[in-house]
């Protein structure tokens, strides 16, 4: 069990995308349409892990339920063709590896956009790979501590395969690798354990420590970078 959490950082990320509804019920549309496709196809959330994730992450930004079913059926049509599920690397000031996560319809317009928020903070694209290996992709979900016992989620995640789980103040937060968020998930459950949040990242396999000037320039560079509508999600190896 590890002691404090990495994962606040992507949740501040998540408050930042959510400032503008319609932007984030657009995220959220193209999250569908790219789960629906990682799924095989399938636009049942009971029967696509993946949609059933972006359907949560929907309802976490309060988009309507009629506004979800006519994503989902979007995403089951030819138009969700036209949505590309796209990586950015890139160094911002300092060094600090960014991984930004984007679903557009326009790669050309979503580059420019991405690569001129990056060059006005002092940051740049990289190549292909260059920033990519820094990262894995783990699940991670959050458990209110609130009436809630240590004991109690630790063994519950253990038993449902996790890998680890860290203490912040407001939460208990459970690791998994990727494969096994459904099987934690679905345990925790079993044992009316509340979860408040349930996604997949991508987790910095090594972190750089900043000091406050330099955390607080790598915090506004991601909140500009979220703001963008085609950017689903940015991470970065802060500690």
């Amino acid at each position: 069990m590890s002691g404090h959490s990495k994962w606040s950082k992507v949740k501040h990320q998540k408050a930042t995308t959510d400032v503008v509804k319609s932007a984030a019920f657009t995220k959220a549309a193209h999250a569908i349409t790219i789960a629906v496709r990682e799924g095989g196809g399938i636009s049942d959330p009971n029967m696509n892990f993946h949609l059933r994730l972006a359907v949560e992450r929907a309802r976490a930004v309060n988009m309507p339920k009629e506004n979800i079913q006519r994503a989902m059926a979007r995403a089951a049509g030819e138009g969700a063709a036209a949505i590309a599920q796209v990586q950015y690397e890139a160094y911002g000031p300092g060094g600090v590896a960014f991984l930004i996560e984007a679903a557009t319809d326009n790669r050309q317009r979503s580059v420019s956009q991405v690569k001129n928020v990056l060059e006005r903070a002092g940051g740049t694209l990289a190549s292909p790979g260059a920033v990519s290996f820094q990262f894995r992709r783990r699940g991670v979900l959050t458990v209110p501590r609130a009436g809630q016992s240590l004991d109690a989620v630790l063994s519950a995640a253990i038993e449902g395969g996790a890998d680890d789980v860290a203490e912040t103040e407001d939460f208990y937060e459970v690791y998994t690798a990727d494969r096994a968020l459904f099987s934690v998930k679905k345990k925790l459950e079993e044992q009316r354990i509340p979860i408040d949040n349930a996604v997949l990242i991508m987790y910095p396999t090594t972190t750089v420590v900043l000091d406050k000037e330099k955390r607080e320039t790598t915090e506004k560079l991601v909140g500009e970078l979220s703001q963008l509508e085609d950017v689903q999600t940015v991470y970065t190896n802060v500690a």
